[in-house]
């Protein structure tokens, strides 16, 4: 059973940092290419950012590039996200998630693995 547990979220100031991990499980991490996805309160699922299975390609959305840097170490089956710059817009529950390309799965069509979340709340 695949299992995938975000941690690192919390309370922190505008132009503060914070660093998310997640901690995969229950299948072959280093196979996988795998992506975080975000959800603000109110709005809709919003993709931040795909690595391929071995690390050597990483892509980011726009609002998040050149602040934000998605790293994995397949030896500890961990993915990370480091934050930097932080800002209010992006508070968010952020998901782990296991899927092959860099965009939103459809979580209704069932595609995609995805953790249960960790909340990052960016406010003075």
């Amino acid at each position: 059973e695949v299992q995938l547990v975000e941690s690192g979220g919390g309370l922190v100031q505008p132009g503060g940092s914070l660093r998310l991990s997640c901690a995969a499980s229950g299948f072959i991490f280093s196979n996988f290419h795998m992506n975080w996805v975000r959800q603000a309160p109110g709005k809709g699922l919003e993709w931040v950012s795909w690595i391929t299975s071995g690390g050597g390609r990483s892509d980011y959305a726009d609002s998040v590039k050149g602040r934000f840097t998605i790293a994995r170490d397949n030896a500890k089956n961990t993915l990370s996200l480091q934050m930097n710059d932080l800002k209010p817009e992006d508070t968010a529950m952020y998901y782990c998630v296991k899927y092959r390309y860099p965009r939103v799965p459809n979580r209704d069509d069932g595609e995609g693995s995805w953790g249960q979340g960790t909340q990052v709340t960016v406010s003075s």
